[in-house]
């Protein structure tokens, strides 16, 4: 799936999560900027360092269940964020999306924009055999059914003069037991699953997963049904 007109997917490799978020801004000073003269949407492919991100939102830091002894031990860093949600986890083996794209020039509302990223991972998951959905009042995407569901993927952005920060962040292999250190994103006794738990050998590199993420997000915000009330 070739990189779409409107677009330019940039795939960044490891980075840590500060210099992410500044690479993030830099793109949106340039989206913004480009508004008028027709600038490409950015999609950023990244892949983090152990780091645990919380917001600004009352309460998210009880979220966090270890100190920092117990961080420093496991080799996680924690790090405050100006995204929207709760507490999230972003390690080795996850293939991290930050779509830095603008909302007017797209014809898309907040909400369309987040089922659009919703979208690009359940397709990211189904070329490899895994059935995901979306869940009411649960941002983000779950494998298996409903009522046994997991979550493979998280969602938190923010937008600023209708263009977008952060993103999705989709469980291709990465340290399960890291998501012990917090309650993910808020959701108390929901289980977190990845790529590799859920079909094992016919797990995709991460490389090949964080490919097709961005490639299905670009899709997903210019497909027709993606301005859909």
């Amino acid at each position: 799936m070739p990189d779409l007109p409107e677009f330019t997917i940039e795939r960044l490799g490891r980075v840590p999560y500060a210099d992410a978020l500044e690479l993030q801004r830099a793109r949106h000073a340039e989206v913004l900027a480009g508004r008028t003269g027709g600038a490409p949407h950015r999609i950023l492919l990244v892949e983090h360092p152990a780091v645990i991100t919380v917001t600004r939102r009352p309460g998210a830091g009880e979220h966090v269940l270890a100190d920092s002894d117990a961080l420093a031990a496991a080799g996680v860093e924690r790090c405050e964020t100006d995204r929207g949600g709760d507490v999230t986890y972003h390690g080795p083996g996850q293939a991290v999306a930050y779509p830095i794209v603008d909302l007017q020039r797209l014809g898309l509302g907040i909400h369309a924009y987040i089922r659009a990223l919703e979208e690009a991972a359940i397709r990211t998951c189904a070329a490899w055999g895994i059935r995901c959905a979306r869940e009411e009042g649960a941002t983000g995407v779950w494998a298996g059914e409903q009522g046994s569901s997991r979550k493979i993927a998280a969602i938190g952005v923010r937008v600023s003069r209708s263009v977008t920060l952060h993103g999705i962040a989709l469980n291709v292999d990465p340290d399960l037991s890291h998501f012990g250190l917090i309650v993910p994103c808020g959701l108390r006794g929901r289980a977190v699953t990845s790529m590799r738990r859920e079909v094992g050998a016919a797990c995709p590199v991460l490389e090949d997963a964080s490919t097709r993420l961005g490639e299905e997000i670009a899709a997903a915000l210019t497909r027709p049904s993606a301005k859909a009330p």
